[in-house]
């Protein structure tokens, strides 16, 4: 039986997520500055990473 052609990986490209995910955001923030290290909720919007 063959493998669905949705289910296959690795050697095409993969698709950008338009989302970063929480530690990502938290990342971002605390290099540019914009939070204290200790603060992680009511975390201002950011752009995603390409």
């Amino acid at each position: 039986m063959s493998q669905h052609a949705s289910l296959r990986v690795g050697g095409k490209i993969r698709k950008k997520r338009n989302v970063m995910k929480r530690f990502e955001r938290l990342n971002v923030l605390r290099a540019e500055g914009r939070i204290a290290e200790d603060k992680v909720y009511g975390l201002p919007k950011t752009k995603p990473i390409n």
